[in-house]
């Protein structure tokens, strides 16, 4: 949830507003602000583990400065899941909707919308105990993680 000033007369009041979806260079500056990194730390681990394909300290600076850049190739965007500790799917998404408009939420079943809406309501502990349990139920393909 995001928190939002709204002004009242003369008080002010935070109002509540649903999760947004976000652009991949939100999501790598949040995640690195949550991991503690700086770039000069981030950077040397983003690295794709099968290629051996690299993203660069300034190419992530530019993304997450919303500069001009080109869309990440699928072994940059591997190589930023590993940087960033988080599902290759999650940067895929946000990807998918910086660079190409593309709003997941839209381009799934109808039951699987409400599902992730109601994802957004949990605590993030409870998120990723429940992506475990998928995970358990449903194994990410191999080369996903």
């Amino acid at each position: 949830m995001f928190a939002m000033e709204a002004k009242n007369g003369s008080r002010s009041e935070t109002v509540m507003s649903p999760e947004r979806r976000t652009h991949l260079g939100d999501l790598i500056r949040a995640r690195r602000a949550e991991l503690g990194e700086s770039l000069d730390t981030f950077a040397p681990k983003a690295v794709d583990p099968d290629s051996g394909v690299r993203v660069t300290r300034g190419y992530i600076y530019r993304l997450e400065k919303g500069e001009k850049v080109t869309p990440p190739v699928y072994e940059e965007l591997k190589a930023l899941a590993v940087a960033a500790r988080l599902p290759l799917e999650r940067l895929q998404d946000a990807a998918g909707s910086q660079f190409h408009g593309v709003d997941p939420l839209r381009s799934g079943s109808g039951e699987a919308t409400a599902y992730v809406r109601k994802l957004d309501q949990l605590p993030a502990d409870q998120r990723d105990r429940l992506l475990r349990l998928i995970d358990t139920l449903v194994p990410p393909e191999s080369g996903d993680e």
